[in-house]
């Protein structure tokens, strides 16, 4: 054994061995640490799974055939296999089938409609009429001239509530 290796548990050794085989000659001391931590969490997330299968089964023990199940259904969640050519070209066959749609003729780039673009109002304010009939009611007792009109107030006092829009693109005037 090299020097420092005595002092490391079994499992860090075999992670060693494992990355000398595979061509690494060169790691960070944290990649063995990284690797066991992967590893058991890989091991305790399939025995987890294989007592839930056992445990649903009613069964004591957890048998081999339930660390089996858990360990391909871990597979086939964790990996999945893209489709096969064959089917990746016929949707493309299908999907080129479609022709594009005709430029309408205007130069340029064409733009999206005024109401998908950033500028136009994307919210609204919604004054409750209880609001709004206070506000009337503070501004009638300020007022000092008499009001002869009344009809102006009665329509904001409806219960319908009032909404305002704001557009947050549009240029300012000075």
């Amino acid at each position: 054994m090299a020097e420092g290796e005595e002092d490391l548990p079994r499992d860090a050794n075999i992670v060693k061995s494992l990355l000398k085989s595979m061509g690494v000659e060169e790691h960070e001391p944290r990649v063995v640490h990284q690797f066991l931590e992967l590893w058991y969490r890989y091991v305790v997330d399939v025995l987890t799974d294989a007592q839930v299968y056992s445990e649903h089964a009613s069964k004591d023990i957890i048998e081999p055939d339930d660390i089996k199940l858990a360990i391909q259904s871990k597979g086939s969640f964790s990996f999945s296999q893209p489709p096969p050519r064959e089917v990746l070209l016929e949707l493309a066959r299908n999907r080129n089938k479609i022709p594009l749609p005709k430029n309408a003729g205007a130069p340029g780039i064409p733009l999206p409609p005024e109401h998908d673009t950033l500028i136009t109002p994307n919210y609204q304010l919604v004054i409750p009429a209880k609001q709004t009939t206070q506000a009337l009611e503070e501004i009638e007792d300020d007022s000092t001239v008499p009001s002869s009109s009344q009809e102006p107030n009665v329509d904001l006092r409806q219960n319908t509530p009032e909404k305002v829009s704001f557009s947050l693109g549009a240029k300012r005037t000075k």
